[in-house]
């Protein structure tokens, strides 16, 4: 680690030497970094000497030169200058994750629960793509193991085709879960080290998953049906039959059993549930236990960094070994280059395979007359822009994302918000209004990001973490983003006026549901005002503060392959297939028109479902050929 990044870390955590856990940031902070992707990374390090350039010049020396009182006072007259607090942000976050870490594995008494047996994954038929030939066959090719990717896998294999699975990330078990600190699985379980942001005013980062499961191994495992009003649209607005209330309900329900959903029970709710679920009733906010795809949970609070139990229901759990036992392979580590074609008919093309690359950087083929492309919103358009499949002029526009912000409320007596159910309650009193409230806790080491100060007031902040209770809202967006770039997806994303009021008002909505539990007062993640210690006093805040202010996450992208009846605005029919191309399937997140308003797991699921059903019934080629299925090919 450089001097100036060690320095920094020191001056916003005002080390005196007298917390041990302090002296172990840096190290940690040096593995976090090494995971990003290189303009992250260099983000960081160049926001970092820039700190370390600006006490220079106050003071003549670099950080790690001065006394602990002389970094405190540089870092307060930093802190002080509006227009130079994102450079600080842009490394707080980073070096709270990593401190968060090492003050639990040093001072927490207690560990999360962990299996009190080894835990067993169901089989998966994997192979590393080194092992993988150079040439083979198969009749049909899923570009992606996520929610979309493994749907459609296992419905293909039980129709009796032979199925390869791409997955670019690699296989992760329950048990290398239990073995590992939550922050070191969250940088490789997380495309770019968890670094993605989508470039805008402000910029929001983006966490996306890469691994065999995809995104769903590190969501919330929190299970909304996609709301009626959401299928109305799409079935009006956009030409979507498959939206139909009952069908689409009938494939809900198919998913549900699969990834056994049920309302989570009381007793592991813990008490950041429980608060929630306290201020609500106070307030008499309609607000209850959130349906999840986790039986048996335990509350360990690590869903989004991989079940250390097995309890959370992710598609390596539940769905890709059904593939697999219908035949189904997935070739890991593999990142698709191409998706092949051949001429087909005057001036048209219809797919015949991909092109894969392994890690060493040589190259295989899989010859398929069938694609389906489900590497999720942010890497579905560059893929088919490398593949020459990227002229439609909607492709990559129509990005949806949650934009969510989160406040903590701090409490007299403690909440220990990591031990209980990571997203447990939800409180859907602004629903209506585009805006989803859910309690909502980090893993142990990764709850700090609503923590304001610098310095020694920054650390006492983060020893007292023991006494907040957090919560999340999420909106439901105008899709106001797009998706550049053909080696990979580079988000662009401008946050529509109306949605950056929705979150102010989001914000102010937590804080009243927090002081009606009980809080001592809010922290609200805004730099510019960051506490309050009344309702009234938050008004008050949040009056003076625009939505350029605040400090922004976003979940779940959508919409960027968009299916709908018009040609000139989607990209993909109604029924999923690429326009200008036969035998291409998309069968993802990109494939939604329009934010799904949920967290959209079960909406993905059963989109996939829908259109891989409908290409077994009509086969690669025209969607009006209805066909037998396919006899399993030879091994």
């Amino acid at each position: 680690m450089s001097r100036g990044l060690g320095g920094l870390v020191a001056a916003l955590l005002g080390d005196d030497g007298g917390a041990p856990w302090v002296g172990a940031v840096p190290g940690r902070l040096d593995g976090l970094l090494a995971s990003m992707a290189w303009p992250a990374r260099a983000g960081v390090r160049g926001a970092a000497a820039a700190v370390d350039a600006y006490a220079a010049v106050r003071t003549g020396r670099r950080l790690h030169g001065l006394t602990p009182d002389e970094r405190e006072t540089v870092l307060a007259s930093l802190a002080a200058r509006p227009a130079l607090l994102p450079l600080l942000d842009a490394v707080k976050v980073p070096v709270m994750l990593a401190a968060g870490t090492e003050r639990m594995l040093h001072e927490e008494p207690g560990t999360p629960p962990r299996p009190t047996r080894a835990v067993d994954d169901p089989p998966l038929d994997c192979v590393p793509s080194a092992e993988w030939p150079d040439r083979s066959v198969a009749d049909a090719v899923v570009i992606g193991s996520g929610a979309g990717g493994a749907m459609a896998a296992r419905t293909l294999a039980r129709s009796g085709m032979r199925v390869v699975v791409l997955e670019e990330g690699r296989r992760h078990t329950t048990a290398d879960f239990g073995r590992r600190a939550p922050l070191d699985r969250f940088a490789e379980l997380y495309r770019d080290g968890g670094a993605t942001v989508a470039l805008g005013n402000p910029p929001v980062v983006l966490p996306v998953g890469r691994a065999v499961g995809g995104t769903t191994v590190v969501n919330s495992g929190t299970c909304y049906r996609t709301p009626d009003r959401v299928l109305a649209r799409w079935r009006d607005a956009y030409g979507l039959a498959l939206a139909g209330a009952e069908a689409f309900g009938a494939r809900l329900d198919e998913v549900e059993r699969t990834l056994r959903v049920a309302t989570q029970p009381l007793d592991v709710l813990g008490r950041n549930g429980r608060l929630a679920l306290r201020g609500a009733e106070r307030l008499g906010w309609q607000a209850g236990p959130l349906r999840r795809n986790a039986p048996g949970c335990r509350g360990s609070c690590q869903c989004v960094v991989g079940c250390p139990t097995g309890a959370k229901q992710s598609v390596q759990l539940s769905v890709l070994p059904g593939a697999c036992a219908d035949g189904t392979r997935i070739v890991t580590t593999a990142y698709v280059l191409r998706i092949l074609t051949e001429p087909d008919r005057p001036g048209g093309a219809r797919a015949c395979g991909v092109a894969v690359r392994r890690p060493d950087g040589t190259e295989f083929e899989i010859l398929s007359p069938l694609v389906v492309v489900a590497a999720g919103a942010l890497q579905s358009p560059p893929l088919l822009r490398r593949s020459g499949l990227g002229g439609h002029p909607r492709l990559g526009r129509n990005l949806a994302v949650h934009p969510a912000c989160s406040v903590a409320g701090r409490f007299p007596e403690p909440v220990t918000a990591w031990r209980g159910v990571l997203q447990s309650v939800g409180v859907e009193k602004l629903h209506g209004d585009g805006i989803l409230i859910e309690a909502t806790a980090g893993p142990p080491g990764m709850g700090s990001f609503v923590l304001p100060g610098v310095g020694r007031a920054l650390r006492t902040e983060l020893e007292g973490a023991g006494s907040l209770a957090t919560l999340g809202a999420m909106i439901a967006d105008r899709p106001s983003g797009r998706v550049l770039g053909t080696r990979r997806g580079l988000p662009r994303y401008d946050l529509d006026r109306g949605d950056g009021h929705r979150l102010l008002r989001a914000i102010g909505a937590m804080g009243r549901i927090l002081f009606a539990a009980g809080a001592e007062e809010v922290l609200t993640g805004i730099p510019a005002a960051p506490r309050a210690r009344s309702e009234t006093e938050l008004t008050e805040l949040l009056s003076g503060v625009t939505a350029r202010q605040l400090h922004l996450s976003a979940f779940h992208p959508t919409g960027t392959v968009a299916m709908g009846a018009d040609p000139q605005a989607a990209p993909a029919g109604p029924d999923g297939r690429l326009r200008g191309v036969r035998g291409v399937l998309i069968a993802d997140g990109s494939a939604l028109p329009s934010c799904p308003e949920v967290n959209p797991q079960l909406t993905i699921m059963a989109m996939a479902l829908s259109v891989s059903e409908a290409a077994v019934l009509h086969g690669p080629g025209d969607p009006g050929r209805v066909r037998r299925p396919l006899p399993r090919s030879a091994p």
